[in-house]
């Protein structure tokens, strides 16, 4: 039986007062990556991870300034920990969603939460069966053109569907850094969730060919530049990167990271 673990977040700092943390025991074939942006006057929370231990009192970076925590989207993995902040933010198209959320609607019960998931527990008698997303109202919706000023930075919002209807993106023009969600990143695109539209992430994907894109740090995986957004964008438009069954797919993943630890 896993163990309870110590610790359960790790912070990666990448400079420019971004910092990368991770929920270290969540497999990495799922784990969200919570975005961390340091402001003047206030920080941002860009995703939540699973919310399955508090944030705020485990990684004490996140207490030096109040918090505008921002949700990509509704996804179990992305905003299972908004309900730990008191500024919530996300579309309004899914606002619906994480106020009264499901295993269906916030996708929990696709067949990513499973034993493999997780290396350790959050806290005794944990079972991933009784996973669930807790409510969080949104206090602020976002949508498309509105600016986020943190006193010494601005993020713009890019509403950018077809991963889910309400996903948004931000795009920092004075650094080229865009926080895309899970719009884009380095690994296969989920296209088949029940309001998921490919069609639609498409076109989306057809507007962040437009940004001058010099950063991207994505819902999942490592951050990448220019070139490789491109390339990852071709691909998608290629058919080459849709993720597909996700029992076939865990297991390559699985495969693969214990092929590598060998």
């Amino acid at each position: 039986m896993a163990e309870v673990a110590q610790d359960w977040y790790m912070a990666h700092h990448l400079g420019d007062g971004v910092t990368r943390i991770e929920e270290v025991h969540v497999a990495h074939w799922l784990r969200c990556n919570i975005w961390h942006v340091k402001g003047r006057d206030r920080d941002l929370i860009i995703d939540t991870g699973m919310g399955l231990r508090p944030l705020v009192e485990e990684v004490a970076q996140l207490a030096e300034r109040p918090i505008m925590a921002i949700m990509t989207h509704s996804h179990f993995d992305h905003a299972g920990g908004l309900n730990q902040f008191d500024c919530r933010c996300g579309h309004v198209s899914e606002a619906g969603i994480i106020a009264g959320p499901t295993a269906a609607n916030t996708v929990a019960d696709t067949g990513y939460v499973r034993a493999e998931t997780f290396t350790a527990l959050p806290y005794e008698g944990f079972s991933h069966e009784q996973f669930a997303v807790r409510p969080a109202p949104l206090t602020d919706l976002l949508d498309e053109g509105d600016v986020i000023d943190l006193g010494d930075r601005v993020f713009q919002v890019f509403h950018l569907p077809g991963h889910s209807p309400g996903s948004i993106a931000l795009y920092e023009a004075a650094t080229g850094t865009l926080f895309s969600g899970d719009v884009i990143y380095d690994g296969a695109l989920i296209d088949d969730l029940y309001h998921s539209e490919p069609e639609v992430l498409l076109a989306s994907h057809a507007r962040l060919r437009e940004l001058p894109v010099q950063t991207v740090h994505a819902g999942h995986f490592g951050s990448f530049g220019r070139d490789r957004l491109h390339a990852l964008l071709d691909k998608y438009a290629n058919g080459e990167m849709s993720l597909g069954d996700p029992d076939v797919w865990i297991a390559a993943e699985m495969a693969a990271k214990e092929a590598g630890h060998g």
